[in-house]
């Protein structure tokens, strides 16, 4: 287990953000990335809550934002060192990202996040 401050933490979240491909990003849409420093949902590492991509219809209109959660204390927790971490959140974030565009847990696994 390792302590990262909460703003380094915000940080590496921005960063794997950043580092998405240009393409991805523009076709994100009314979604917000949160960070959370409590140890959230036992087992979780991240939360898509909201309506996919593939299942938004012509009536969707006037809804508040899907979220993407990140829990800082759960990936801390599993790694030795900042690096691991970086890496932890990248892979997370993608992650919460392939539920945002419809992707199922078993498609995020073969896919390596």
């Amino acid at each position: 287990m390792i302590e990262v401050e909460p703003e380094r933490f915000e940080e590496m979240v921005a960063e794997a953000l950043d580092g998405l491909p240009e393409e991805l990003g523009r076709l994100m849409s009314n979604v917000a990335v949160l960070v959370e420093h409590d140890r959230g949902p036992r087992g979780l590492l991240g939360l898509y809550q909201g309506i996919p991509l593939s299942r938004r219809t012509s009536s969707y209109a006037g809804v508040l934002p899907d979220r993407i959660t990140i829990y800082r204390q759960a990936i801390c927790r599993i790694c030795a060192s900042e690096e691991d971490v970086v890496e932890q959140v990248r892979k997370t974030v993608v992650h919460e990202i392939g539920h945002h565009f419809g992707l199922g847990d078993p498609r995020l696994r073969e896919l390596g996040y």
